[in-house]
């Protein structure tokens, strides 16, 4: 028994074998975000080099695709924004990102303000800058 499996129709599809998030109770529990956008292999903010390695980034604009992401992902499961309870953030580069992404963070969550842990890590999956994996309500 660990909770019912849910996928957004509104999010991109997942690079892996897992679903959009999982309901267990009243929690629901978000498989980690990021920016790539529906029926596109492009992602925000994001420049690639023939071999598929990033070649620039816009932080930005991956912050704002992958809230958004998060967004239609809660609310397809039955939640909403304003109830998320706690924030995982991975960052591949805090050093040049951190502020910008938190003054983006700080305005997304200006009124709802979760738990939150910001780490960095060397890189993810897919040539991005940023994932998120949230815990909301129901």
């Amino acid at each position: 028994m660990n909770g019912e499996k849910l996928n957004s129709s509104r999010a991109p599809q997942a690079v892996g074998l897992y679903p959009h998030a999982r309901k267990f109770g009243n929690l629901l529990f978000l498989s980690g975000v990021g920016p790539r956008t529906l029926d596109s292999k492009d992602i925000p903010g994001v420049t690639l080099n023939n071999e598929g390695k990033i070649v620039d980034y816009d932080i930005e604009k991956q912050c704002h695709s992958v809230f958004n992401n998060i967004k239609v992902i809660l609310e397809d499961c039955g939640s909403c924004w304003e109830k998320i309870i706690d924030v995982q953030v991975f960052l591949t580069n805090m050093k040049d990102d951190f502020k910008k992404y938190n003054k983006i963070y700080a305005d997304y969550f200006s009124d709802n303000q979760p738990t939150r842990t910001t780490i960095e890590i060397k890189s993810l999956p897919t040539p991005i800058a940023i994932e998120l994996k949230v815990i909301a309500t129901i």
